[in-house]
């Protein structure tokens, strides 16, 4: 159910955004908002604090959505819903994530190839890539750019190996 609320409130936030032209402001808005989810404040009143805390300090669009958020109780969904809606603008504005494991530290100049190679062979034009050292690799390295993964570790050559191996019938 939340996994639906934040697609349809994401996707809500998302179109506004784009109608706007402030999907990057309002993505960055998002990302530094807390509101209070606590059960004891009446919804009247957390009406009134959004009003109160927000108009003039975040986009008159956000303060609607937090408005509309909070009408339909829907506040403890805002983290998922955030996270969607940045999901949306970054796909939008072809903004890619790109998380890379490998065995040991690469350089700066590895780093800035792996980032050259990533921007070449698919259709974003910017890229935040994650750096993680993962020893029990032994070497090469693992891609994850969304869903596709990209596996070029030794430790995966080698169980490959042996699985085949264990598939060979003698005789």
């Amino acid at each position: 159910m939340a996994k639906l609320v934040s697609k349809v409130y994401g996707e809500a936030l998302f179109e506004a955004a784009v109608d706007h032209g402030n999907a990057i402001q309002l993505m960055n808005e998002t990302a530094q908002l807390k509101l209070m989810k606590h059960p004891g404040i009446p919804k009247q009143e957390k009406l009134s604090m959004v009003e109160q805390v927000f108009r003039g300090r975040v986009s008159d669009d956000l303060t609607e959505f937090l408005k509309i958020v909070v009408t339909k109780e829907r506040y403890g969904s805002l983290k998922a819903i955030f996270a969607y809606f940045t999901e949306l603008v970054r796909e939008s504005e072809k903004m890619g994530t790109a998380y890379v494991d490998t065995a040991v530290e690469l350089t700066e100049a590895q780093k800035q190839a792996v980032k050259n190679k990533l921007l070449a062979t698919t259709s974003y034009q910017t890229f935040d890539v994650y750096y993680h050292v993962d020893p029990t690799l032994i070497g090469g390295m693992v891609i994850r750019v969304g869903d596709r993964v990209v596996d070029s570790s030794i430790r995966t050559k080698l169980e490959d190996m042996k699985k085949q191996l264990l598939n060979i019938q003698l005789g």
